[in-house]
């Protein structure tokens, strides 16, 4: 009854043009997270999943705890026995291991 003519008339369809635009930002916004975080992210884990595991006997490690000493032996379980000073000796996770500051070399056979 009180309906102008305006309201009351059918909108016409979106053309395919438009509704590609409508989806272009989301894309790209997906596209800029992919290169920008979750890349480098992965790429992060995988290093520091291969520096975990060549782990070895006499490596000077850092914990995430921020303790810093040399691996004395390494389990198969995951667990990584680590001198921390003279006769003090501490078990840790394999993956807590942050950081490997000096690397033993590789005995020659």
């Amino acid at each position: 009854m009180f309906v102008t003519p305006a309201f009351a008339q059918a909108a016409g369809a979106p053309s395919s043009g438009a509704a590609i635009a409508q989806f272009l930002p989301i894309v790209l916004i997906f596209v800029i997270f992919y290169f920008l975080l979750i890349r480098p992210q992965q790429k992060k884990m995988k290093d520091h999943r291969a520096m975990v595991e060549a782990l070895r006997r006499g490596d000077q490690v850092v914990t995430s705890g921020g303790i810093v000493g040399k691996v004395s032996k390494v389990q198969e379980d995951g667990m990584v026995e680590v001198e921390i000073a003279d006769g003090v000796k501490v078990k840790v996770i394999r993956h807590t291991i942050s950081q490997v500051l000096n690397k033993t070399e590789p005995a020659a056979s």
